[in-house]
């Protein structure tokens, strides 16, 4: 906790904003300090209401103490590309509300060094897309484009289309698209696509040929190879694995934790 001394004086001032959950960890994934939203989030998660907002439940704690086993599964591996130095950058998924939903968000994550240049943990930033706060966001332009993808992600949606709905040429809307999320536009799409049917595998008893229809791939088998790809199991055994370790639990308990 030391080190981050020196950042916490500055990180103190996001205890003013009330729209957006920030966070900073050590390199085992600890909470060393978070935000009063986060706090308040956190609390209210827990009993449904507004409780004790103080730091204490949460300092020291990992994401396995405070999400499912297979969202924290998914922090802990993007962090652990962000302690190799990559930034995780406008990421959509899916965050706990503590009036009992789920809503989208955008998520941010960077490296923190000491003096010497040392990776030493992580600090990130989460916010609801669709909010006046998304103003501040380097790749604003695109959010009436992100709200459309997260609404019709099942659907086959080619690069043309979503040109149009940002009303841009095709070449430009790459361009922009790629230099914003670092990813291009199928990709991301694919991404979302997939992260929706992790959800789908854990939190439904749904085959998993309407899994893949249903979160917009072309068949099982398409599924199947590119989750595999992705997370590095077969959707069986992805649903198989988690079953054993988490509840079968409704979308509102999923933790604000990043």
């Amino acid at each position: 906790m030391r080190q981050f001394q020196p950042l916490l004086q500055l990180v103190a001032l996001f205890d003013s904003v009330k729209d957006a959950l920030v966070w900073i960890k050590d390199r085992d994934g600890r909470y060393c300090w978070v935000n009063r939203a986060f706090r308040i989030n956190y609390a209210m998660d827990r009993a449904g209401r507004e409780s004790r907002a103080d730091s204490e439940d949460v300092i020291g704690k990992t994401d396995y103490d405070l999400s499912p086993t297979f969202l924290a599964d998914q922090y802990r591996l993007d962090d652990e590309q962000v302690l190799t130095g990559k930034r995780l950058v406008n990421r959509i998924e899916l965050v706990g509300q503590p009036e009992g939903v789920t809503v989208w968000n955008l998520t941010n994550k960077i490296p923190l060094t000491d003096t010497d240049g040392v990776i030493i943990g992580t600090a990130g930033i989460t916010q609801r897309l669709n909010t006046p706060t998304q103003e501040m966001n380097p790749a604003s332009e695109f959010g009436c484009l992100l709200v459309y993808l997260r609404d019709h992600y099942h659907e086959p949606i080619a690069n043309q289309q979503l040109a149009r709905l940002a009303h841009m040429s095709v070449r430009a809307f790459e361009r922009k698209f790629r230099a914003g999320f670092h990813v291009t536009p199928q990709k991301y799409l694919r991404k979302l696509r997939l992260f929706m049917a992790s959800r789908a595998l854990v939190y439904t008893n749904q085959p998993l040929a309407n899994v893949a229809v249903q979160c917009g791939f072309i068949d099982q088998s398409h599924f199947a190879r590119e989750f595999r790809r992705h997370f590095g199991r077969t959707p069986r055994d992805y649903r198989a694995h988690y079953a054993l370790v988490s509840d079968v639990a409704a979308p509102s308990t999923i933790s604000a934790a990043r």
